[in-house]
């Protein structure tokens, strides 16, 4: 496996674009994806019980194409959540006339909205930037670029990658772009992702793929606690490579999903390093669990911790709050087995806690310079078993409370 400098136009198959309709402030604001021939998709919502109107729309139109996509249309700066049935309309008007423009049936297109909650969608802007924006999809990688760009809210960078293996005996290519930088817990984030490959492979193998490689990855970053209205994890694959067609139980499927993991797990890392306000990344890297969903189940809450990413931020060697996350996490847990590490980025380790109790004093202040460095590990051992599991979380500043406090004005 290589990663490659790429984005959504890579994998062969695919073109896109992106347009400025004045949704947001500034900045392109509206982006398509294509596969001119319809791609095998496999798509993953939010599980919030309030959803936004694209996210149901897609949810039917996914449904009822048997998983076979042209096109997903994505606007930033409105959520068209919280909109009633007018939500649902303007939905369906955005893509009614992205299937006229494309000469697809609108089951074959999907919709995916981000940015403020209950305020209308100006689809009339909308329905002017695809007049404007689908005659002009392209496969350059500048395209895939802009539509990185277009899907941003309060995100400072785009999130793009890319990665290329070998399964079988011909290339694929596999390719994404993601946004998100709030309200991202895990059962997918505030995100919206997109994803892209030329392997030939059928949506029900897919489907599985994906959910797998989302519980390893987007299922494993916090940053607030806070799931979103509209999240929506989208992979289409053309099937315009040349390698052997990829099936769920096979060697070269096994290749496949690890690829696709990596990849989701970059992209999810992204999130993390452009959280809002964050100025440090850690990793959370449990050990000894008994099962595997008690070592996710600790992890994702210690990651997720306020208290553990406030003692982060002000590098308060406070070992408790991390152990008392574990405890309530719904993880099996022995408070006397319990170890607590930390590790550099450049290997450098500390053990802080072992059976439960600090080792010396003398440990919380060494334990500061590991909190001070922008990214680490905290390594937690259960000591009750060997199943293990990684979540990403950052610190919790006073700059996340400013950028959320003014979201709307």
């Amino acid at each position: 496996m290589k990663w490659f400098e790429g984005g959504v136009t890579s994998p062969a198959g695919f073109r896109a674009g992106a347009v400025r309709t004045g949704l947001k402030k500034e900045g392109m604001d509206l982006t398509v994806v294509e596969c001119p021939n319809t791609a095998s998709s496999a798509a993953l919502f939010t599980q919030n019980a309030v959803k936004a109107a694209p996210v149901l729309v897609s949810q039917e139109n996914l449904k009822a194409s048997n998983g076979r996509i042209r096109a997903v249309v994505i606007n930033s700066g409105n959520a068209n959540a919280c909109n009633g049935p007018r939500g649902l309309q303007d939905a369906r008007r955005v893509v009614g006339e992205s299937a006229a423009l494309l000469d697809e049936d609108p089951e074959r297109v999907l919709v995916a909205s981000t940015g403020v909650i209950g305020r209308p969608l100006d689809v009339d802007r909308v329905l002017a930037g695809l007049g404007a924006l689908i005659p002009e999809l392209s496969d350059s990688r500048e395209a895939g670029m802009m539509a990185s760009r277009a899907i941003m809210t309060t995100d400072t960078v785009p999130k793009e990658a890319a990665i290329s293996l070998d399964a079988g005996g011909g290339e694929i290519r596999i390719a994404g772009m993601a946004k998100g930088a709030g309200m991202i817990h895990p059962n997918l984030a505030t995100m919206i992702c997109v994803i892209t490959t030329d392997a030939r492979i059928d949506p029900p193998d897919l489907e599985g793929i994906t959910r797998r490689a989302a519980e390893n990855s987007f299922n494993m970053v916090t940053i607030d606690n806070d799931t979103s209205t509209n999240d929506m994890l989208l992979v289409m694959a053309s099937g315009a490579g040349n390698s052997p067609r990829i099936e769920e139980d096979s060697g070269p499927g096994s290749l496949f999903e690890e690829a696709l993991t990596r990849l989701c797990m970059r992209l999810a890392r992204g999130l993390i390093s452009d959280a809002e306000g964050a100025s440090k990344c850690f990793e959370v890297e449990v050990r000894g669990a008994a099962s595997l969903e008690d070592a996710r189940l600790a992890a994702r809450a210690i990651a997720g911790s306020n208290l553990v990413k406030s003692a982060i931020f002000g590098c308060d060697p406070n070992w408790g709050r991390i152990v008392a996350a574990a405890g309530y996490s719904g993880a099996g847990v022995d408070p006397d087995a319990l170890g607590v590490s930390l590790v550099t980025e450049g290997g450098e380790r500390m053990e802080w806690v072992r059976d439960g109790c600090q080792i010396s004093e003398e440990k919380n202040e060494e334990a500061r310079s590991f909190l001070a460095k922008e990214a680490f590990t905290i390594v937690v051992d259960l000591g009750l078993g060997d199943h293990g599991a990684r979540a990403w979380g950052c610190d919790l500043s006073y700059e996340y409370v400013r950028i959320n406090s003014e979201y709307t004005s």
